[in-house]
């Protein structure tokens, strides 16, 4: 009986091709590879990656501006290398709150500004919006001076003309960029342009490296906290590498750049109708009709839509791993660079602590060579002009998210620019080389002073249910989603996505963190003036 069962059982059981039949091989072929399977995964979540690339590229410049290299410089010739470690510290703190940025934009469809317009008293969203623009202004300055000082060292243009000279950028921006419609073609194209500009400037330092001579045991080192931060008024430094790493506009940038995105998701799958749009558009003229068809496109992303949980859901993880990825390489490359390159060449020299653009220039081309002196001078032309665009958009961001500014929107940028320009232009004609420095200096300790005030709406808001909630369509397959409340009076769904509250205490932390060191800044300032 046993017998019998085991030959049924081999009877009706599949037969096994060996490696002598002839089917061996086809039966090898037809098997699913597990390698294939993966390749295919990874190419695809790399172009997925890919379509991501760009707004990274537009935030980091804010890292890197020209407020930095004179803080990097002074970080390396007081403490040589020790200083990294808050070279890092600020490069992640920058991300944590970058990454915030990207969630409020991503759940609300709105910017910071916009956020606080829309859900704050209007007493408290004045008082945030001349904040605002104090802190853009000031930025702007810094962004303004670089260029200007880098053009007079690397061309001999005067120094009034090169602060009128940097209004060019203005003129890029106000040709290229738009980003309130479904097509992120054009808006693409400007994340790369400013994205060669980026490279231009990791470039130079790449050179400026390998002009060097190191320890590469000392400098890691450096990256790890060490005694040694202390000495020299260390910690007085190191709140200002925080503060000029940490930037206010680059808040109101990210949260406004992970729209457009969005949008494109939800028009191409179907979650937003624009032939429906167009159809309510009465226009006859066909000329009149295109623009028309614009302007209305425009309108509906402003003021009505709301990102879909599946667009969130496809952007939210790339959109922060692209940046991510940007600020922990070029950003963090760019601002370690300054530091070691100071710290190799220029430790222990008394005239780089504390010493304005012209004198770092003037020590690198003698300490190492003049070629040195030249490309940081170019690398900081580089960054002055790139920070600047990205800059004169925040301030767009800013106008129109806090006040909902109805002026067209080139006539927004030519004013937030010629408001930095003027005192700088005033300031080069009648005081000059030394009136500029301080400025400079000037300028830091007023976005250093005001990141605290802004930074806590930020949290604010992404740690609030009722404003990080997004509708879930009604057809929509719920099973598996967790955090889903459903409206008693409505029957819509919602799913919350605000922060959790280890990412809740977190942001209060570097708050916290962030406001401290800006106290002490303050009473050291007080205590030895401005440095």
């Amino acid at each position: 009986m046993v017998e019998g069962s085991s030959n049924n059982i081999m009877e009706n059981s599949p037969q096994t091709p060996n490696e002598k039949s002839p089917d061996y091989n086809c039966s090898i072929k037809n098997q699913p590879q597990p390698h294939a399977n993966v390749g295919v995964r990874m190419r695809t979540s790399l172009r997925k990656y890919m379509s991501f690339v760009g707004p990274g590229l537009l935030i980091s410049v804010a890292y890197m501006d020209p407020g930095n290299y004179a803080t990097g410089i002074t970080a390396g010739a007081s403490n040589r290398y020790s200083l990294l470690f808050f070279v890092f510290l600020s490069n992640i703190i920058a991300i944590f709150l970058q990454s915030l940025c990207i969630k409020l934009g991503s759940v609300t469809g709105y910017d910071l500004a916009r956020c606080c317009r829309e859900y704050l008293p209007r007493w408290l969203n004045i008082i945030l919006w001349i904040l605002a623009e104090c802190a853009i202004i000031a930025t702007d300055v810094a962004e303004v001076i670089g260029s200007a000082i880098a053009l007079n060292i690397l061309l001999k243009v005067p120094l009034p003309a090169g602060v009128v000279i940097t209004i060019v950028d203005v003129l890029f921006v106000l040709a290229a960029y738009r980003n309130d419609t479904s097509s992120t073609k054009f808006v693409k194209m400007f994340e790369y342009a400013v994205g060669l500009l980026v490279m231009a400037v990791v470039i130079c330092f790449a050179i400026e490296l390998s002009q060097i001579h190191a320890n590469a045991a000392q400098v890691f080192r450096g990256f790890v906290p060490s005694k040694e931060m202390f000495d020299d008024g260390g910690m007085t430094i190191a709140t200002s590498i925080i503060g000029s790493t940490v930037m206010i506009h680059s808040l109101f940038l990210g949260s406004g750049l992970v729209q457009p995105r969005l949008r494109e998701y939800d028009v191409v799958h179907g979650h937003v109708n624009l032939n429906d749009l167009y159809d309510n558009s009465s226009d006859e003229d066909e000329k009149a009709a295109a623009k028309s068809k614009r302007d209305v496109e425009a309108d509906y992303f402003y003021h009505k839509y709301k990102p879909s949980y599946q667009s969130i859901k496809y952007s939210l993880k790339y959109s922060i791993i692209e940046l991510t990825l940007t600020l922990l390489t070029l950003a963090l490359f760019v601002n370690s660079a300054i530091l070691i390159v100071a710290g190799s060449s220029l430790y222990d020299t008394p005239e780089a602590v504390d010493a304005d653009l012209y004198t770092i220039h003037y020590l690198l081309s003698k300490n190492l060579a003049p070629v040195v002196g030249t490309i940081f001078m170019l690398a900081l032309l580089f960054s002055g002009q790139s920070a600047g665009i990205v800059c004169t958009i925040a301030g767009q961001i800013v106008s129109e998210g806090h006040i909902n500014w109805t002026v067209k929107p080139w006539m927004r940028r030519l004013i937030t620019r010629a408001i930095s320009i003027i005192p700088c232009l005033i300031i080069s004609l009648c005081i000059g080389r030394n009136g500029l420095s301080t400025a400079l200096n000037v300028s830091q300790i007023v976005i250093s002073i005001l990141l605290p005030p802004l930074t806590a709406p930020l949290i604010y808001f992404t740690c609030k249910k009722t404003i990080m909630k997004v509708e879930l369509p009604e057809e929509m397959n719920t099973e598996g989603i967790k955090g889903i409340v459903e409206d008693k009076d409505t029957k819509k769904r919602y799913k919350y996505l605000g922060n959790n509250w280890i990412t809740a205490v977190i942001a209060v932390l570097i708050w916290l963190f962030i406001s401290v060191l800006n106290v002490y800044a303050i009473v050291d300032m007080a205590m030895h003036g401005v440095q």
